[in-house]
C-alpha cells in the first residue's frame, strides 16, 4: 500500500527509480499503393480465371505478406512477401509456394510476380 502523507512527488524520482521514456512505436512494413496495384492486378486476373478465390494481408514489424488462397480453409497457394531485412541483400520481395519453397526473390516486384503469373504466350512454329 502507498502512504499518502502528502510527500512531494520529486522525492520518489530522486530515490533512483527507473523512468520509462515514451518511444514512438516502430512502423510496420507495409505495401505501398504502387505495390498493391501490381499485386491486386495479378489477383484480379487469377480470380477472373477461377484459380484464386481469397486473399489475406498481414503486416508485421519487418515483413508484409500477401497470401492467396484457392479456398479460404486451405493453406495459401502463394505468398508474396516484402521483407525489409533483405532489402540490401537478396531483394525486398519474394514469391513463396505453398510448400515453403522460394520461387523467386528480387528487388523488382513485377519480376517476382512474373513467376506466379500464368499469362498465355504466343508460340510460333
Amino acid at each position: 500500500m502507498t502512504d499518502n502523507t502528502g510527500s512531494d512527488s520529486s522525492e520518489a524520482s530522486s530515490t533512483g527509480a527507473v523512468v520509462a521514456f515514451n518511444r514512438p512505436p516502430q512502423p510496420n512494413t507495409v505495401f505501398d499503393r504502387r505495390e498493391l496495384n501490381h499485386i491486386l492486378d495479378l489477383y484480379g486476373r487469377m480470380v477472373a480465371d477461377g484459380e484464386w478465390r481469397d486473399y489475406a494481408i498481414d503486416f508485421g514489424r519487418d515483413r508484409a505478406v500477401f497470401s492467396v488462397f484457392r479456398r479460404a480453409a486451405e493453406v495459401p497457394l502463394y505468398r508474396i512477401v516484402k521483407d525489409s531485412r533483405l532489402r540490401h541483400k537478396q531483394g525486398l520481395y519474394s514469391a513463396v509456394a505453398a510448400t515453403g519453397a522460394v520461387l523467386k526473390r528480387g528487388h523488382d516486384l513485377q519480376r517476382v510476380l512474373a513467376v506466379i503469373d500464368k499469362r498465355p504466350t504466343l508460340v510460333r512454329a
